[in-house]
């Protein structure tokens, strides 16, 4: 089964980002795994500039379980690129967001995928419900599929 391009419609929150030329590799295009880099900025981006989430002090932080990318198109310095996250499923103390990767103002992604986090508590690291104002917060940009 041949994987499908997701589309800017597809995602609930964008944050712009700027490639840098330590970026690039010896094959001179984005690394693999700038891409998970770029995946973790626009969901913490996310839930700081919400106040969900203090990355100092919060007694409730998310610890990522599992993550996968696929890539469509290659992107260089000094591409800047725009990603999005939505939200595809909200459990009891998990959530998985979906993200996507696009150049310029390119209407399908570039690069795609996913990533879970288990929301535990700051000290003992057990899993914990999910705060309210972090759920509401996840709602607003959860996916209808």
């Amino acid at each position: 089964m041949k994987i499908q391009a997701k589309r800017r419609s597809d995602f609930g929150h964008f944050h712009e980002i700027t490639t840098r030329w330590m970026d690039n590799d010896a094959y001179g295009h984005v690394n693999n795994v700038v891409y998970y880099s770029w995946f973790d900025t626009v969901v913490n981006q996310f839930l700081i500039s919400h106040q969900v989430l203090n990355i100092e002090k919060s007694n409730v932080i998310g610890l990522v379980i599992e993550t996968q990318c696929n890539y469509f198109a290659s992107v260089a310095f000094p591409e800047k690129v725009t990603a999005g996250v939505s939200v595809s499923k909200l459990g009891n103390s998990s959530v998985r967001y979906e993200l996507g990767i696009f150049k310029a103002d390119e209407t399908e992604a570039c690069a795609q995928g996913h990533f879970v986090h288990v929301y535990v508590d700051r000290e003992s690291r057990r899993p914990v419900p999910l705060p309210e104002p972090l759920r509401l917060l996840l709602q607003s940009i959860k996916s209808d599929s």
